[in-house]
């Protein structure tokens, strides 16, 4: 169950987006678990979310699909070599490198996904972790209408 809207929201709530990554076979349940979790310590809710990310090699995973679809939001896939701009900022582990192709999966994701939506990407905060996933968030500003 997903949790309920604020009803005080300031007049533009911020946006952000979630970078997951997940063991092969992690649960729709667990996904979901993080995510919220991962919100509610920066006091935001699914609301504020504008797009879901991860890692190319995660493109079948079922769990990560039926978030998406749940949320009834976009997820979007990067290829290790378009994370790579993001590595520097967020360091990485060689057991994750060796199975993806990439040092880390969370927190690249997520920046990858706010640079392409916006300006300014930063992550908020540490990314967050269960026995099977990671999710990392990261907000970004609009860029203004042409």
């Amino acid at each position: 169950m997903l949790p309920a809207s604020s009803t005080c929201r300031s007049a533009s709530p911020p946006q952000v987006v979630a970078g997951l990554g997940c063991r092969r076979g992690c649960s729709l349940d667990e996904l979901l678990a993080l995510l919220i979790h991962s919100l509610n310590q920066h006091e935001l809710t699914v609301d504020n979310l504008a797009g879901l990310a991860s890692i190319a090699h995660k493109r079948e995973e079922t769990a990560l699909q039926e978030l998406a679809e749940q949320l009834k939001l976009r997820l979007q896939f990067f290829s290790s070599e378009e994370l790579a701009p993001q590595q520097s900022a967020t360091g990485g582990s060689a057991l994750v490198q060796s199975v993806t192709g990439s040092p880390a999966v969370a927190e690249p994701c997520a920046l990858a996904l706010a640079a392409r939506l916006g300006a300014t990407p930063r992550l908020l905060g540490e990314k967050n972790r269960t026995a099977n996933a990671t999710c990392a968030l990261a907000t970004f500003e609009r860029e203004p209408a042409a």
